[in-house]
């Protein structure tokens, strides 16, 4: 066999990775495919020395030998005889007429997704996954491998504090890239013809539904369930709302975060809510029962008399409701003691009458501390 520079021939360097290797030889074999270049000669060739070259390199043990042997390199075999070599292990049907491979029961997608895909999943992904675990190659000739799982999608979506604490329900608009249902995610289709009980493979081709990427763009709408209790940052996993594979039980799971938009009331410290609380000055000198928010209406609270600025009332178990083993969270109210600014005499003089009978009963200056701390 006349050496070629195998790496040359699908333009990628000696140190390429797989991906890059699956990826050039994708994109050539599509360009250079005889059903694309009819009656081309020059095309067919080309083809054959692609299949030739990706056979030996995309496998790793080939390649080693390849690498190592250069010009000596004599186990290249063509697409051709590779679909003629699995015909025989499916069945003893032997090679087809015309250069296909003919076999009873096997499924040619099998084969092929070894090209592109493999065994089912996305090209983007790479190859499927051996029941053993490890990627199995041509050179075991055993194609029972699993298909690849198809992927994980992320999303985030924002709900208010309302919805935090009842629960809610989110509608989600999702464009993803599921894999191809026309090819299963190998980006080809083989063309099969029936002779008696037989199957024979006349050729492959890109498939017409992705365009040979093995994946499509594709836009879904979701009714996503929001829990009570959730917080910032939580995240839900929806078991097979992720990447679409064409066997269900292949599809990803869709892992969607929880954002929290703020809120001008209620403040979020974990589970905890806190609000700042004004009350008048004379409300907290005296004490009194005001109407303070919560998430859900109004609640009476009762200020104690003497009440300063800072003081923090709490009921407890009305923060956000208790979620797996995290519990309720608390309402904080931190007091603020507001003065009127706007007071008319008679207000006015009522006040200087309460402050010059503060000062005779001798008030202790709220000052004096800082007043005699050294600086």
């Amino acid at each position: 066999m006349e050496f070629r520079d195998y790496y040359k021939v699908l333009g990628v360097e000696r140190k390429a990775s797989e991906a890059e290797i699956k990826s050039a030889f994708r994109k050539l074999a599509r360009k250079f495919h005889p059903d694309v270049n009819p009656n081309n000669k020059d095309a067919e060739v080309k083809f054959k020395e692609l299949n030739e070259a990706y056979q030996v390199i995309s496998d790793p043990d080939k390649r080693k030998k390849y690498d190592e042997l250069g010009a000596d390199w004599e186990h290249g075999v063509s697409q051709e005889e590779m679909m003629r070599r699995y015909a025989r292990q499916q069945s003893a049907a032997g090679a087809g007429a015309g250069g296909g491979a003919e076999f009873e029961g096997g499924d040619f997608s099998d084969f092929f997704g070894q090209f592109f895909g493999g065994g089912g999943g996305s090209a983007r992904r790479g190859g499927g996954r051996s029941r053993g675990g490890a990627s199995r190659g041509f050179s075991t000739f055993d194609f029972g491998t699993e298909p690849a799982r198809a992927p994980d999608l992320r999303a985030e979506v924002g709900i208010t504090l309302a919805d935090a604490v009842k629960g809610a329900k989110r509608r989600l608009d999702l464009v993803a890239e599921d894999e191809c249902a026309t090819c299963g995610g190998s980006g080809m289709i083989a063309r099969e013809e029936k002779q008696g009980k037989a199957r024979v493979i006349r050729s492959a081709e890109p498939c017409p539904t992705c365009g040979g990427n093995g994946v499509v763009q594709a836009r879904r709408t979701l009714e996503v369930t929001i829990p009570a209790g959730v917080t910032d940052g939580t995240q839900l996993r929806l078991k097979g709302q992720g990447g679409r594979a064409p066997r269900p039980d292949q599809n990803g799971d869709l892992f969607l975060t929880i954002r929290l938009e703020p809120n001008p009331v209620f403040a979020i410290a974990g589970r905890d809510l806190r609000v700042n609380l004004p009350v008048w000055d004379y409300e907290a000198a005296l004490g009194a029962e005001i109407t303070a928010p919560t998430v859900d209406g109004r609640v009476s609270l009762k200020i104690p008399a003497g009440s300063q600025t800072g003081r923090v009332m709490r009921l407890r178990g009305r923060g956000l409701p208790a979620r797996g083993k995290e519990a309720a969270g608390d309402l904080l109210y931190e007091l603020k003691v507001l003065a009127p600014t706007d007071l008319n005499a008679k207000e006015r003089a009522l006040m200087q009458q309460l402050a010059d009978s503060l000062k005779d009963r001798g008030l202790a200056d709220p000052r004096a501390e800082l007043m005699a701390s050294k600086s």
